[in-house]
């Protein structure tokens, strides 16, 4: 019988989520280069591209490759043979793991989870508790599978009951749009077919621990029906044109995962659910012999693409920027942001909405007149770092409180990742401001063009306070011009036209 020690399990959880916070698994990495390399979409080119040097600085910093470092999720297997020498149960052994993680000085990471759900919703500050779920098998180890899944991927998450007949691909076809461009493609979809509605969740979840494999199928041709499924949603998704943060291309998803299970005779329960640009997970295995080891991937894996994203981009002054001026800018123009700009998400949306409607004062130091607003929610800075990975939040959560924002508080544009939706898309177009999109997946890259930060107002929301950041050469895209032009709309229909021509041509 093999004796799992209890400071070997929690020791390894802790160890897993930091390594998995700033390295990308070499599987992602090689995916993301050859999807670099293929792109022929400049817009999508240049994300992926971010996303690749972020990776990269993440991994040399051993700082998080996303500002949003997740809620953990773990699937254990515990071999019939092996026993916890514990006095904390498997639950409260891996919540003690997270929050050593989370907490740990060095890189603490940013603490997402609220309890309760509904009401209070008052942050746990530590990122617990954890989602487990626990399977007794033959064996007499711990196998464990852990990842770190961000909110813009978790909700985009999809289910349907199909009838026993229905097209697979073309339900996952006509999903996928409808997700929007939040979950920060490109990544992996996983997919679970079967067994009961909670079942085909945690299969779709569990899928997306497994390595990335689609060039090996394609190579070798289709062995199975599942492989075969995989590569038809595979080349069907792609052909799409959505393409990097939905600015349109070549390369929407890396890989499309499924797994399945025996389903009641009149049911096809299907589950899909997305990884995103940050994708983190590991797999390791407990024997008694003590904690697990990392290894960190060599340096040398990452492609070297610095100084090749940011030449010949307009850059722009904020603390002169004028309405006019932005007039001229069009969807789909890089730009490099420097000078001052605001900050504010979800929470401090809706105290300032609030504050608006019962005609009362901003706090002093907030004035959003002829300035921008960036949807973030940064990582707390460690050493000399003058704030956290920041990269943006999903935008559409903000599109409630735009209209509001651009009628009362002189507020010229807007900077954050994904769509926008038609109403707020019109408010924008009337109002003659813009929204800009910075690359989800490549916080600690953005981080590194602020210049300082501060809290200026509503410090108790924590990492959803307003601050000041200055920046100097941020990277944005214009996804919304004045003129209501949205990329989100124009680039994936270039790009599905594009495709479709390029599928005729090769022979």
């Amino acid at each position: 019988m093999t004796i799992i020690k209890q400071e070997d399990f929690i020791s390894s959880i802790a160890d897993s989520l930091q390594y998995i916070s700033y390295y990308h698994p070499s599987d992602f990495v090689n995916a993301m280069a050859r999807a670099y390399e293929k792109e022929e979409s400049e817009a999508a080119r240049s994300a992926i591209g971010q996303i690749l040097i972020n990776s990269r600085m993440a991994a040399e910093g051993h700082r998080p490759m996303c500002q949003d470092t997740g809620i953990v999720v773990a699937f254990l297997k515990v071999g019939m043979d092996a026993r916890f020498d514990a006095e904390l149960s498997i639950q409260d052994m891996v919540d003690e793991g997270v929050r050593r993680a989370w907490t740990n000085p060095d890189n603490p990471l940013r603490a997402s989870v609220v309890s309760p759900p509904v009401g209070a919703r008052k942050n746990t500050k530590d990122n617990t508790p954890a989602v487990v779920h626990s399977e007794l098998v033959t064996g007499d180890r711990v196998e464990v599978k852990i990842a770190a899944k961000g909110g813009g991927s978790e909700n985009k998450a999809k289910f349907a009951i199909l009838n026993p007949d229905d097209d697979v691909s073309l339900w996952v076809t006509e999903m996928v749009p409808k997700m929007g461009a939040g979950w920060c493609p490109p990544g992996i979809l996983g997919i679970g077919i079967g067994g009961t509605p909670e079942k085909a969740f945690l299969l779709a979840k569990e899928s997306l621990m497994s390595p990335i494999d689609i060039d090996q199928i394609i190579a070798k041709g289709a062995q199975t029906d599942i492989e075969q499924l995989r590569l038809n949603i595979y080349e069907q998704v792609n052909a799409l044109g959505i393409g990097a943060q939905g600015l349109g291309g070549r390369t929407t998803v890396l890989d499309v995962k499924l797994l399945t299970y025996p389903t009641h005779a009149a049911s096809l329960p299907i589950a899909m659910i997305p990884n995103c640009a940050a994708t983190r997970h590991i797999h390791f295995s407990l024997d008694g012999t003590g904690p697990a080891n990392f290894d960190p991937p060599p340096l040398d894996s990452w492609p070297k693409l610095d100084n090749q994203i940011n030449t010949g981009i307009r850059k722009v002054d904020l603390d002169k920027v004028t309405r006019d001026e932005i007039k001229q800018w069009k969807s789909g123009e890089r730009l490099l942001l420097s000078g001052k700009l605001l900050t504010g998400r979800d929470a401090a949306h809706k105290k300032i909405s609030e504050l608006i409607e019962r005609q009362e004062d901003l706090p002093g130091e907030v004035n959003f007149t002829n300035r921008f607003i960036y949807y973030v929610g940064p990582v707390d800075p460690v050493g000399n770092e003058v704030v956290g990975p920041a990269g943006p939040t999903t935008a559409t959560r903000m599109d409630k409180y735009t209209d509001t924002m651009l009628n009362h508080t002189g507020l010229l544009g807007m900077i954050g990742k994904a769509e926008r939706g038609p109403n707020t898309i019109d408010a924008i177009q009337r109002h003659k401001s813009v929204y800009l999109i910075a690359v989800g997946g490549a916080a600690f890259l953005v981080s590194k063009a602020i210049q300082s930060a501060k809290v200026v107002a509503f410090g108790d929301l924590g990492m959803e306070a307003i601050y000041e950041f200055v920046v100097k050469d941020m990277p944005v895209t214009v996804a919304v011009d004045s003129e209501g032009e949205s990329i989100h709309d124009t680039g994936p229909s270039v790009w599905k036209h594009n495709i479709a021509n390029i599928r005729v041509e090769t022979p």
